[in-house]
């Protein structure tokens, strides 16, 4: 069984060193579980590893597609299973949302109406907060799981449902949640408001490397905040500033406090999802001790 390591947790909590690190100490690659780093030209407010922060670890699913293009969570499983399935080495999933991981780590199948990208006809003339209302009172779990202004993940559970005629909760309920790989899942994490500082001023940093002109840029291109790709975090913040409604501040600030909100969110999730063994990345000793736990792991011969 092929062994896959998964490096979960927060946003700005450091996973993405933390992965290069075991990845070059065990001689493994990174596929990154990413929605938006996908996408080329998004660069900066996805928080994008750079070339020298890869240091020489091979790194999949980057800048693979337009930013005009879709991108499912049916998609990261083909493509994820195809790397970890024909890859002689092993293989490390950086981040991810969850639908992601547990598409890619499970026996999770999509049926047709969870593969159809276009949604039901019925449900375009309804807004973003009507449609969270009607998923709230249809299937609330599942609207726990989305934000309001998430209009694709909205569009996408009423449409399952819909076609179905079972809410989306009920059908991922009945898999029957096997995971198909030997897998680790490490969970990264550190004091709430330790981590708050982090995103703040991860934020702040991405304001200062030019995240403002890198958005104009990509709608100067022909991109537009209709496009999934600018659905994500640190971009659809934007939407405000460049209508005229807005400054660059507020805006700053919108992308902080939906950051902070995002990570208490991934805690919620992974702690109720998955099975996650968490690591302190503010204590080194924490941290030396989680690598000789995955050491063990990884050269222990599979059953």
């Amino acid at each position: 069984m092929k062994k896959v390591l998964v490096i979960a947790g927060p946003t700005a909590v450091g996973k993405s060193d933390f992965a290069v690190s075991i990845a070059r100490k065990l001689g493994m690659e990174i596929i990154s579980g990413d929605s938006i780093q996908v996408y080329r030209g998004l660069d900066i407010g996805s928080g994008k590893i750079t070339e020298e922060e890869m240091q020489g670890v091979p790194h999949h699913l980057i800048d693979i597609l337009p930013p005009t293009a879709s991108y499912s969570a049916a998609d990261f499983q083909s493509m994820a299973r195809d790397l970890i399935d024909h890859s002689e080495k092993g293989m490390i999933i950086c981040g991810g949302t969850g639908l992601y991981l547990k598409a890619c780590l499970y026996d999770y199948s999509f049926n047709q109406e969870e593969g159809e990208s276009s949604c039901d006809p019925s449900l375009e003339q309804y807004t973003n907060q009507q449609l969270y209302d009607m998923l709230e009172k249809t299937d609330p779990i599942q609207a726990q799981k989305i934000h309001v202004n998430n209009r694709r993940r909205l569009l996408r559970s009423l449409t399952i449902q819909i076609r179905s005629g079972k809410p989306q909760s009920q059908m991922e309920k009945e898999q029957s949640h096997q995971m198909i790989y030997d897998t680790k899942i490490i969970g990264c994490t550190m004091e709430r408001s330790m981590l708050y500082e982090r995103i703040n001023r991860r934020v702040g940093l991405m304001y200062e490397k030019g995240l403002c002109g890198e958005v104009e840029k990509l709608l100067k291109q022909g991109v537009s905040f209709d496009h999934q790709s600018m659905q994500g975090i640190g971009y659809k913040e934007w939407k405000p500033y460049f209508e005229g409604c807005a400054t660059q501040q507020e805006v700053i600030e919108e992308i902080r406090k939906h950051s902070r909100q995002f990570a208490k969110r991934q805690y919620t999730w992974l702690n109720h999802q998955m099975p996650v063994e968490w690591c302190d990345m503010s204590d080194p000793s924490e941290i030396q001790h989680t690598v000789e736990q995955i050491e063990q792991w990884y050269t222990k011969t599979s059953k």
